[in-house]
């Protein structure tokens, strides 16, 4: 074989490695972190994160919501926004008190509907 079809070949070769590599790291980068469903008294819902110990419950409207300090816990108390999130699936508004909580490798946590949604989510068909 000609020295010079076996340098296109050796190229070609390569470029087509390349590709593949390029197509693997894509496709992890858009993989999306696994979640673990958390109890709502570890969350607090002002700063939307997860800790390890019970956090501050209050209620409102016979509903109990959680916040991590006094400002928290006022701010729950006053803001409905502050109650609400969107389920990253649907893109409904859901109750704090009432979602399925899952956090993040990082501790920030997603509010869903229900389990179904947390299951398409983590089945990688969220909106986020």
């Amino acid at each position: 074989m000609p020295r010079s079809r076996r340098l296109s070949l050796t190229l070609a070769f390569g470029a087509a490695v390349l590709l593949v590599a390029a197509l693997a790291l894509a496709a992890d980068a858009t993989a999306k972190p696994a979640l673990k469903v958390v109890e709502a008294k570890k969350v607090c819902m002002v700063t939307n994160h997860v800790f390890d110990k019970d956090q501050i419950p209050i209620s409102v409207a016979g509903k109990t919501y959680y916040g991590c300090c006094q400002m928290c816990k006022e701010r729950l108390a006053k803001d409905a926004a502050s109650r609400t999130a969107v389920d990253p699936v649907t893109g409904k508004k859901v109750d704090k008190a009432a979602a399925v909580i899952a956090a993040l490798p990082d501790g920030t946590v997603l509010y869903f509907e229900s389990e179904k949604t947390l299951e398409e989510y983590q089945n990688g068909k969220g909106k986020q």
